[in-house]
This record gives C-alpha cells, sequence and structure tokens, in this order.
C-alpha cells in the first residue's frame, strides 16, 4: 500500500494564533484516518490545508509524492480530492439532481458523469426519490447525503469530510457511518474523516489521530484507541 498523503511539521496561524503546532500526520491509499477532538484542537484546519483553503506557515503536504502546499484549491480539487465541509452547503433553491451535477464541474465526459450519476443514486436512494426537489427541502440528513453524494461526483481519489454526524438524528448518523465505509471498500476512495463523535469515528476507520490545541497527543490503529483509557476518558465520555 503506498501513502498517498504526507502532512509534514505542519504549522499553520489565524492571524497571530497557532491553529496547528509542527503537526505530522499519513494517509495510506485505500485506508480512512480519523481526525477527533473539541472544537478549536486543529482537525478542520488540517482539511482547509490540505484543500488549500488555508495557506501553511511552515512544513509540507504530499498527495501522491506531489507537493500540494501552495497550489490552489481549484487546481487541488482536479488533482482527485473532494471536500465535504461542515454544515451541510447546499444550493437550496437548486434541484437535488442540479445539486449533484454541480459536484462534476471539473470533467468534461458526460457519459461517464452520467455513471456516476447513476452510481451514487443507488448508494444514496433517498436522493433518487428526491431527485426534483429544492434541495432546501430535503431534511439534514438527506442535505448530509446530498453533500457527500456531491462530492462523489467529482470521483475523487481522497475524499475529506468536515463533521458529518453535526446536527444529525441518530438514526441517519447510522446510515451516513455506512455509507463511508461503503464508499472506502466498494470505490477505493481514501478518506480523512474529521469527527466529535468519537465513537462513531473510532469505530468506522483504520487509524485515528487525537488532538488538543493544535497538536497530535495520541494516534494509532482505531479498533486499540476504543479501548485506551486516555482515550476514554479524554474523548469517549459523552458519545452515544
Amino acid at each position: 500500500m503506498k501513502e498517498m498523503l504526507k502532512f509534514e511539521d505542519v504549522e499553520l496561524y489565524y492571524d497571530n494564533i497557532y491553529a496547528l503546532k509542527k503537526v505530522s500526520i499519513n494517509l495510506m491509499d485505500g485506508e480512512t484516518i480519523a481526525l477527533i477532538g473539541a472544537n478549536g484542537a486543529g482537525k478542520s484546519s488540517i482539511l482547509r490545508a490540505i484543500t488549500g483553503l488555508r495557506r501553511i506557515s511552515a512544513g509540507s503536504i504530499y498527495f501522491l509524492g506531489e507537493r500540494l502546499d501552495g497550489r490552489s484549491p481549484s487546481e487541488i480539487v482536479r488533482m482527485g480530492i473532494a471536500m465535504v465541509p461542515e454544515g451541510r452547503r447546499v444550493f437550496p433553491f437548486m434541484s437535488v439532481k442540479d445539486n449533484l451535477l454541480m459536484g462534476a464541474f471539473t470533467r468534461k465526459d458526460k457519459a461517464a458523469i452520467a455513471k456516476t450519476l447513476d452510481s451514487v443514486l443507488e448508494r444514496f436512494p433517498r436522493l433518487r426519490e428526491r431527485f426534483s426537489q429544492a434541495a432546501g427541502t430535503l431534511s439534514g440528513g438527506e442535505q448530509q447525503m446530498l453533500v457527500i453524494a456531491r462530492a462523489l461526483m467529482a470521483k475523487p481519489r481522497l475524499l475529506l469530510l468536515d463533521e458529518p454526524s453535526l446536527g444529525i438524528a441518530p438514526k441517519l448518523v447510522q446510515d451516513i457511518a455506512r455509507s463511508i465505509v461503503a464508499i472506502n471498500r466498494d470505490e477505493g476512495v481514501s478518506v480523512v474523516l474529521v469527527e466529535q463523535n468519537s465513537r462513531m469515528a473510532l469505530s468506522i476507520s483504520h487509524r485515528a489521530y487525537a488532538m488538543t490545541t493544535g497538536n497530535v497527543v495520541i494516534s494509532g490503529i482505531s479498533k486499540e484507541l476504543l479501548n485506551d483509557d486516555r482515550i476514554k476518558a479524554a474523548y469517549l465520555g459523552g458519545d452515544m
């Protein structure tokens, strides 16, 4: 298995405040890793650095051996990286269909786009049922499915998910968790999952990094971390 993503001694500031302090993580091709921790720990800052939405001040980021930091967000999307941002950012007045097609804006192959559309509708049958509805009329869980499906329309090699369970009903959280596992397993898409629901994140990932205030404090195999007393005390106490 080759290394897909390498984050090496990365530092990132917001104004004069550290968001990331010499953070190093890596992701192997075909793997799902989870980034867990409280708000402000630096999890989402890692995603913003990967996607070029924030410029790092030190360190380096590599994707499939190519230097990533310093590239524009649009160039990074074309390299095969798609992000599902926190907050279910759908285009509310556009149909489910048009929201999905927006995800394929970097692609020109109409036949292949149609095939991808069929594939994501098969994975998320609720979206097929609501294909012509305005996205703003969907429930929170359905909107989350839509933004994940929209990201898949870009045919990414790497999918970045920022708090996909936030504000979602528990039953739909389970559906979304199963979808993430299936996307990784069946389509070979590598995943970086940012989650405050640490138990869910650890249960569906291969490895995990636990963060506090811009630092990685614990890392390891997810199944082992579920039984780690330090993780239980600091990260699993409030999870259902």
